[in-house]
């Protein structure tokens, strides 16, 4: 009796040894599925993948950017998001700066907000925090930016920043993205940040297959923080660095400062339907643009007041630049009894105006030519007309057209 227990036993051992490595090897397959398909779906697939990268200081970020990617025709767009922007945070429940709901190691409140704000949906995000950057950017040799005017930083040693195409070591990196110097303003300091973003970004692309090396991988990726796993994060390091970071503009959101509960807050315009009017246009544009046919400037646009009301045309020009337009010239049309608002395009450039006119919603537009520089040597010196003309009329109630 007793051997015959002992045999059953080891039975039921055998049984129970051969479900758990059954049970074991399900877990192990799920896992690696859970793993290896949303990131290959997505950049098999035609919809944005919308990624939140933060500089973070001191556990508040320094700047906040939304890079939305096209998997279909790698182009990106991104969007410059500064923690003083001012807004009714959903997730405490009351108007503050946005930074205020930005807790280091838990981004889910910061990046609903963001959300909220931009009016999309974010899958990623990925923290460069500056003790750890630092050690990243000596890993890459160095970030590459464009310093337009020479500087000093005076602390403990004086730390000289030449004008030009600088490449910026770790400590440099660090100094020149947190430091701010007395004569500049915060607008000032996010172009300066955007800046050696879009130069970190450049760089780890150029440097990506330097990171198949299993030994600076394991270097390398723990410098990051983000939820995404080791696996996800090649495959989207490895489809970002086909990006051209040169053309890519980084949008920043437009607004008025003001002072409420003695803190100067940046307030979006329109209460954010702006840039989430931005969001959308530059979605559209990434979405139907594939790769060789994307129209690779920035159109130049005039804008006329054809109203009465006083400063119109300066303050449409704040409005239209916040959507990458260049505003070359503002002023009065002939006259001020416009009644609708109109559009005169000169590009010569099927659908552009489209996109142009989605802007304030306006559909009434007329085409004129322009002389090119092979007609008669004459008319080579006629002033230069901008690629669209706004004319202002009563029927544009200051963000959009209602008369149409």
């Amino acid at each position: 009796m007793k051997r015959t227990f002992d045999y059953k036993a080891d039975i039921s051992i055998f049984l129970l040894i051969a479900m758990a490595i059954l049970l074991l090897g399900g877990v192990v397959f799920t896992l690696n599925v859970m793993r290896t398909d949303p990131i290959e779906e997505a950049l098999a697939g035609e919809d944005l993948i919308n990624i939140l990268f933060i500089l973070e200081h001191e556990e508040k970020p320094l700047g906040s950017y939304v890079l939305m990617y096209s998997p279909m025709n790698n182009r990106a767009a991104a969007i410059s998001v500064t923690g003083d922007t001012g807004k009714i945070l959903k997730t405490i429940d009351r108007r503050d700066r946005l930074d205020s709901v930005y807790i280091s190691n838990n981004l889910d409140s910061f990046k609903t907000e963001v959300e909220d704000l931009l009016g999309l949906s974010i899958k990623y995000t990925i923290v460069f925090e500056t003790e750890k950057l630092a050690k990243i950017i000596d890993a890459i040799d160095g970030v590459l930016i464009f310093i337009p005017n020479s500087f000093e930083i005076y602390g403990e040693e004086i730390i000289l920043f030449p004008s030009g195409n600088t490449t910026l070591d770790g400590d440099k990196g660090i100094q020149y993205i947190v430091f701010e110097l007395p004569e500049e303003d915060s607008g000032d300091w996010n172009i300066r940040r955007e800046r050696f973003f879009l130069g970190l970004l450049k760089r780890l692309g150029e440097k990506n297959d330097h990171f198949k090396d299993p030994s600076i991988a394991r270097f390398f990726y723990p410098l990051l923080n983000t939820r995404m796993n080791r696996f996800t994060q090649r495959k989207l390091f490895q489809a970002l660095s086909a990006l051209d970071i040169d053309r890519i503009n980084i949008q920043a959101v437009s607004g008025n400062y003001r002072e409420v509960a003695g803190q100067r807050l940046l307030f979006p315009h329109y209460d954010g339907s702006v840039i989430r009017d931005v969001v959308r246009q530059a979605q559209r544009s990434l979405a139907q643009q594939t790769q060789g046919t994307l129209i690779e400037r920035v159109f130049t646009v005039e804008i006329l007041n054809g109203t009465t009301t006083t400063g119109l045309a300066v303050r449409t020009a704040e409005l239209i630049r916040g959507f990458n337009y260049d505003v070359i010239a503002t002023g009065n049309a002939d006259s001020n009894d416009y009644d609708q608002t109109e559009i005169i395009d000169r590009t010569g450039i099927d659908n552009v105006v489209n996109s142009f006119a989605a802007v304030i919603r306006c559909q009434n537009i007329r085409f004129e030519s322009r002389i090119p520089d092979e007609t008669d040597p004459d008319l080579r010196n006629t002033e230069y007309r901008a690629d669209f003309t706004l004319i202002i009329g009563r029927d544009f109630n200051g963000r959009v057209v209602t008369g149409n």
